[in-house]
């Protein structure tokens, strides 16, 4: 199976960086509901995308890495059909395309020193920076169900829910997963304080949800967040830490707040995420895949790429 590769690598994988965050604005696209989905139905929209998966799968090259290749579909779930004003069918057949258009740039890409794994996004199906914004694990299950099965039957190696803001969402999205027998990944939203927006520690998040799911997820990831607002979280003597087999951070310290009604991108310093993402893997010992989140590109990544966490304890 393809997910071994991931799962016996003994060194991590990259993914890229804030997809949208660049789209938006640095390639300047009016991306509704934030989805960068849409991009697969204009020309112009799928040759940017090409590009911009390519730069990434170029520097996972170039550093010996194998490379996590997300098809677009953070946004594309049902609960978004409604508010990008589409039916469920048609947001269906989005999925299917978004994971055809990744696996031709595997195709074209892959390599035996750089393995590439398709991941289907699953995203909230509230607001991501909402503490507010919370849904049962039955709903949860019922809401997520047919965007997961689509993306299983479109052929990802595994299913990945970022940006979660609390436990029995994560809980519902494993268990659709477990159903079909796909292996899930669950990354958490943490606010300034590291916890969850819910205020959840996260833990106790963990902990509940491999106890609840029935499928325990793959691991957990930390996204959405910038090292110096979780770090000091990260006890290396607590046995879930050895769960976090994830980090995509932020570029910026600002708060989900300051994100959100912010007007110009806060792309932060490169240079200095790429230290603090390898020292944070450096006090993760089962960490598999590092990329950026919101305002990270190409630069944060390149940064990211070359780190041996080995040698950057903190």
């Amino acid at each position: 199976m393809r997910i071994q590769q991931l799962t016996e690598a003994r060194r991590f994988f990259l993914s890229d960086g804030g997809l949208e965050t660049y789209m938006i604005f640095d390639k300047g696209y009016e991306l509704p509901c934030f989805s960068a989905a849409v991009l697969l139905d204009t020309a112009q929209g799928r040759a940017d995308l090409t590009a911009y998966f390519e730069r990434f799968i170029g520097i996972a090259k170039a550093a010996g890495r194998g490379f996590i290749l997300d098809a677009p579909t953070w946004r594309a779930g049902t609960a978004w059909a409604g508010p990008l004003g589409q039916s469920l069918g048609q947001v269906m057949e989005t999925n299917a395309r978004a994971v055809a258009f990744v696996s031709a740039l595997r195709a074209a890409h892959e390599t035996d020193s750089c393995p590439i794994l398709i991941n289907g996004l699953v995203g909230p199906a509230g607001d991501a920076y909402a503490p507010d914004t919370q849904i049962a694990r039955q709903d949860a299950l019922l809401i997520h169900a047919p965007q997961i099965h689509a993306l299983g039957k479109a052929g990802v190696d595994l299913i990945s829910a970022m940006t979660l803001t609390h436990a029995d969402e994560a809980i519902g999205i494993a268990q659709v997963a477990g159903e079909i027998d796909i292996p899930v990944v669950i990354a958490f939203t943490l606010e300034t304080d590291g916890q969850l927006p819910s205020g959840q520690p996260l833990g106790e998040a963990i902990a509940e949800v491999d106890a609840s799911s029935g499928t325990r997820p793959l691991y957990y990831m930390i996204n959405c967040a910038h090292p110096d607002h979780f770090r000091h979280v990260l006890d290396p003597r607590a046995d879930w830490i050895g769960r976090i087999g994830g980090l995509r951070a932020n570029a910026s310290r600002l708060s989900h707040a300051e994100l959100d009604a912010a007007e110009t991108l806060d792309d932060g310093d490169p240079v200095e995420l790429g230290q603090l993402s390898a020292a944070l893997a450096a006090r993760l010992p089962h960490l598999r895949v590092i990329g950026g989140c919101c305002g990270t590109d190409h630069r944060h990544l390149g940064c990211i790429a070359g780190h041996d966490p080995a040698r950057s304890a903190a």
